[in-house]
């Protein structure tokens, strides 16, 4: 299964990007007409929660479900894609704040979204300091041929790979090393895991672990995403956060983490709502009556 996989994907990456591209817009077009669920699903998340009319919520979803299925595919494409395309495929949009996270020597713990070009975030985070711990998490696939397909693709310029169920120990050792450590922060999450904060006009279950984690290594968090302009590329970097100047105990600080890069995340799809994954059922948990 995996060799099978593995040849599937050679023979998609051999189109480059411009034949993912028509891919993943046949693709998409597939799963619109193939799950009516989910496509009413969708529509109605975004009208629920951008105040749009329906016909434009199904104009967002419909667009959302090319650009989700492109995303799926660019996996195959994260070997030949980074830092040196910039200026061709790839556009940063605050050189600035691009030196400053390259230059600084603290930890770092990167946070994005299931929104434009998210699995080709793993080349960039493979081409950072390559001295230093370099680790993006992510959640298991029940079959471990298609983990491991999936793990190796991710993994292919560099980035070690983490699974999400044995990460605390390896992501504050690569921490401690001045490391830095990426993770997808806008899916759903046990209510175990959870601090349920606003998001899009809601109350979302957020995962904490990042929180956490990065207030225990007193890492800067850092708020990136890759969206699509066109056939190209465009690095978005927000502001960082500092977790070693927060106030207060370390339930206070992990909230104001979790709420720092959830309000990130929520920016970005306000700004880019076609491209986020609105699918995904975001506000499965709820909270607890009281809460």
């Amino acid at each position: 299964m995996t060799k099978l996989l593995h040849a599937l994907a050679r023979r998609l990456a051999a189109g480059g990007f411009d034949g993912v591209a028509r891919h993943g817009d046949r693709l998409g077009a597939l799963l619109w007409h193939c799950l009516p669920g989910r496509r009413r699903q969708a529509a109605q998340a975004i009208a629920r929660h951008l105040g749009v009319t329906q016909q434009e919520a199904e104009r967002i979803a419909r667009e959302s479900f090319a650009h989700n299925a492109r995303s799926f595919l660019e996996l195959v494409l994260v070997d030949r894609f980074g830092f040196e395309q910039e200026g061709t495929r790839l556009e940063i949009a605050d050189q600035e704040l691009f030196r400053r996270f390259f230059a600084t020597e603290r930890p770092i713990v990167v946070t994005t979204a299931h929104l434009g070009a998210w699995e080709l975030m793993a080349s960039l985070m493979g081409q950072w300091h390559q001295d230093r711990p370099r680790m993006v998490v992510v959640r298991r696939n029940g079959s471990k041929s298609i983990n491991d397909f999936i793990f190796a693709m991710r993994g292919a310029r560099g980035v070690q790979v983490v699974d999400h169920r044995n990460a605390v120990f390896t992501v504050l050792k690569g921490l401690k090393r001045n490391g830095v450590v990426g993770f997808l922060v806008d899916h759903n999450t046990r209510r175990d895991e959870a601090i349920f904060l606003p998001f899009l006009g809601e109350a979302a279950a957020v995962n904490m672990g990042p929180a956490l984690l990065a207030v225990r290594a007193e890492a800067e968090v850092w708020s990136t995403f890759l969206v699509r302009e066109g056939d190209r590329y465009r690095l978005l970097i927000d502001e960082p956060l500092d977790t070693a100047t927060l106030d207060g105990d370390r339930a206070d600080k992990v909230e104001a983490v979790a709420r720092f890069y959830t309000e990130a995340v929520e920016r970005a799809v306000r700004a880019h709502p076609e491209q986020w994954f609105w699918m995904h059922k975001r506000w499965k948990t709820r909270p607890k009556q009281g809460d």
